[in-house]
C-alpha cells in the first residue's frame, strides 16, 4: 500500500546512544571518534540528522569519563544537549528519553551513534509512514542471503546447525520513531522485568505494540568493524558527489 506524501512541518527530537566503547573495531579510542574526512564518525552522523529539515535537536548520550567530545564541533551546537549515558546502549537510550518533555515533543528517533550514511529520504519515510499510520516502526533491510544458525563444536568450533528461512527476515536498523512516552514505559518495564532489549522496537515488541518496518537504503550501514571505516567513507563521500550534482535544470 502506498503512503501518499505529506507535509513535513512537525519538528522532531533524536537520541543519539554514544557511550560505549565499540571494541571490535580495534581501535585506540571508541568507534564514534575516528574520523573520516576530518570530522568524527559522530559529528558525521549528528550532523546528518540536523540538516534533515524537520530535525531540530539531538540529544547525545556520552560515558561520564568521555574525554573525547569536547574536542568535537558538537559542543558548541545550540541545537545538541548531552547526558550521560550507561552501561548498555538501552540505558543511554533511556537517559536520552528521560530529557525529552513530551509536551515539547511527542515523537523521538533513535539513531546510532555510528551510522553515520542514513540519508535524509529514508528519515523522511520514516516520518511520514508513521505520522500517516499513527504507530511507531524503523528503517530496516529485508535478508537478501541465505541464513544458517549454528552450533558450537569442541571439535569444529562454530558448524552448520540448520538453515533459517529468509522470508519475513528483516535487518533492524536506525532511526526507530516512536512516541516518547510510549517507548519510555516499554524500556522502563522491558528492564524491570530483566529483559534484554537490544533495540527500541523489541522494547515496543514487549509491550504488545505494532512497528513498522520501512525498506530502506543498503548504504545504511553500522560500522562495527575495521572494514566498514573504508566502506562508510565511500558512501559519504558518493552522497556528497550526489548532493552536489548540478540538476538538469542547472547545468549549462
Amino acid at each position: 500500500m502506498l503512503i501518499k506524501p505529506i507535509e513535513l512541518t512537525q519538528q522532531f527530537i533524536a537520541v543519539v546512544p554514544a557511550a560505549g566503547a565499540g571494541k571490535r573495531m580495534l581501535a585506540n579510542c571508541p568507534k564514534q571518534y575516528l574520523t573520516i574526512d576530518n570530522k568524527t564518525i559522530l559529528e558525521h552522523t549528528v550532523e546528518r540528522l540536523l540538516s534533515h529539515p524537520s530535525i531540530n535537536k539531538v540529544i547525545i548520550a556520552l560515558s561520564a569519563n568521555d574525554e573525547y567530545f569536547p574536542q568535537t564541533s558538537l559542543i558548541n551546537n545550540v541545537q545538541v544537549e548531552t547526558v550521560i549515558g550507561g552501561k548498555e546502549r538501552v540505558d543511554s537510550v533511556l537517559a536520552g528519553l528521560t530529557a525529552i518533555d513530551p509536551e515539547d515533543y511527542s515523537w523521538v528517533l533513535v539513531h546510532d551513534a555510528a551510522r553515520p550514511c542514513v540519508t535524509h529520504d529514508d528519515i523522511s519515510s520514516l516520518i511520514t509512514h508513521c505520522l500517516a499510520k499513527e504507530v511507531g516502526g524503523l528503517l530496516a533491510a529485508p535478508v537478501r542471503d541465505t541464513m544458517k544458525r549454528s552450533v558450537l563444536s569442541t571439535l569444529n568450533g562454530q558448524q552448520v546447525l540448520s538453515t533459517v528461512a529468509r522470508e519475513n527476515l528483516w535487518h533492524a536498523l536506525t532511526p526507530q520513531m516512536f512516541p516518547v512516552r510510549e517507548l519510555k514505559a516499554a524500556i522502563i518495564n522491558g528492564l524491570k522485568q530483566g529483559a534484554e532489549l537490544t533495540d527500541e522496537s523489541s522494547a515496543i515488541e514487549r509491550a504488545n505494540l505494532p512497528s513498522l518496518l520501512i525498506s530502506a537504503s543498503s548504504e545504511n550501514i553500522k560500522i562495527t568493524h575495521p572494514d566498514d571505516l573504508a566502506l562508510a567513507t565511500f558512501f559519504l563521500a558518493k552522497q556528497k558527489q550526489q548532493q552536489h550534482k548540478p540538476t538538469q535544470q542547472e547545468t549549462p
